[in-house]
């Protein structure tokens, strides 16, 4: 899910378009019409998948791509706003600025990489 990040040219939007199937895979199967995986509260499920989408959006916006709209996602666009806003996960988890000036930084490590490599 992450190597849409570390890539380039081809090799990324092959990574981009795998994580838009995983995204729909998600959309389509896994919540429905439930507020959390799990139905009105928070379980395990959303604490792990919360973890993905907490590192995904600054890692997108970094990268310049928008994973998981509205009106394309709209069940996870909801679960993401219900998970983000609960007073738990709001209260617990990264700046979200200071963690996309550090993701800044890698990817520019990931790009010089990938020109010394070539």
């Amino acid at each position: 899910m992450w190597e849409f990040f570390s890539k380039f040219g081809e090799e990324q939007q092959k990574a981009i378009e795998n994580n838009y199937e995983i995204l729909r895979t998600i959309e389509e199967h896994g919540l429905g019409d439930k507020k959390f995986f799990w139905g009105d509260r928070i379980g395990i499920a959303d604490l792990i998948f919360g973890m993905v989408i907490h590192i995904l959006a600054p890692m997108a916006g970094v990268v310049g791509v928008k994973f998981i709209e509205v009106n394309s996602f709209p069940r996870l666009h909801a679960w993401v706003t219900h998970f983000s806003e609960h007073h738990v996960i709001k209260d617990n988890v990264p700046d979200y600025n200071r963690l996309v000036e550090f993701l800044k930084m890698r990817r520019e490590y990931y790009r010089t990489s990938s020109q010394h490599n070539q």
